[in-house]
């Protein structure tokens, strides 16, 4: 489990599979990352859980900490077809515009780096997609090529591991 100063972040289990279609649900969210029927959000939480237990990271349910509300999801998705992880956000479009989206995908972004051997992380965004571009820019992420996820165009943004300065 992740915290921040209003956020926890956990592991998406199957057993979200209400919220995790509501989410998807909303015109608003679905335009960009499409809509799930509640068997093929069953089927996508069952791969998000073999992803943790066999990669040891996946994606995580964003909750409100005061009351546990399911906001979204944020984290790490490893793509076979790439080889590379994203660092992922979608959040409810009543939860837009409130820095939850920036806030989980930073303290997704920072455990990354803490506990994955990766140089990189991507942000696969669909055209049109303003508000998630202006989130990756804030995280530091830079368009790096163009490609396709699922038939679809993506640009794929990139943010290499920190460095550290010499003393």
């Amino acid at each position: 489990m992740i915290e921040t100063e209003r956020l926890r972040l956990r592991p998406l289990r199957v057993s979200d599979v209400d919220a995790f279609v509501d989410l998807h649900a909303d015109p608003q969210v679905s335009r960009f990352v499409g809509a799930h029927s509640p068997h093929q959000a069953r089927e996508r939480l069952t791969a998000i859980e073999r992803q943790w237990t066999e990669r040891g990271h996946g994606l995580c349910a964003i909750e409100l900490k005061p009351n546990g509300e399911f906001i979204g999801r944020s984290g790490l998705q490893y793509w076979e077809q790439f080889d590379e992880v994203e660092l992922g956000w979608t959040l409810r479009a009543d939860r837009w515009g409130h820095g939850y989206a920036t806030e989980a995908a930073r303290a997704c972004l920072d455990w990354g780096f803490a506990n994955l051997d990766a140089d990189y992380f991507t942000a696969l965004i669909r055209p049109g997609n303003e508000p998630s571009v202006k989130v990756a820019e804030r995280l530091g992420f830079t368009p790096r090529r163009e490609d396709h996820l699922h038939g679809s165009p993506v640009t794929v943004y990139a943010l290499g591991r920190p460095t550290s300065l010499p003393a």
